[in-house]
């Protein structure tokens, strides 16, 4: 099982609509072309932390699961499934994350405008602890 992080402005998608869909949605829009490989690399049972992004926001918010992999769409994109797997029970804030795994090669801080990035096992595990863990977990 591999991990991976998705940022979505709120304004745009946020948690509360994922979890009103039914839980599941298409996770597409994504034109960069390091993000669209990390999104060919998901496969089914992947997790990803659902990620606020934006100015005011920045903190890892739930976790959704991937039910279909990369397919291709009309006009040149693609996509994948994801599932509402649970809320956060805190939200994980980027300024928290810094602080606590800082000296750590997360790809976030790396490339910080990257959407779609993968989440070492270790890095997953301290900031699931963070959090307090999430729903269904």
């Amino acid at each position: 099982k591999s991990y991976w992080l998705l940022k979505t402005e709120p304004g745009d998608w946020s948690w509360e609509d994922q979890a009103a869909n039914g839980g599941v949605s298409k996770w597409d829009g994504v034109r960069n072309k390091q993000a669209q490989r990390n999104m060919k690399a998901m496969k089914s049972g992947d997790l990803c932390f659902f990620y606020h992004s934006g100015a005011k926001f920045r903190r890892v918010v739930g976790v959704v699961q991937v039910v279909r992999e990369w397919y291709e769409e009309s006009g040149g994109g693609g996509a994948v499934d994801v599932k509402a797997v649970g809320e956060m029970k805190a939200a994980v804030d980027l300024a928290e994350m810094k602080k606590e795994i800082g000296g750590t090669a997360f790809s976030l801080f790396k490339q910080p405008r990257l959407s779609v990035v993968p989440v070492d096992g270790e890095i997953w595990d301290r900031i699931c602890e963070m959090g307090g863990g999430y729903g269904g977990d």
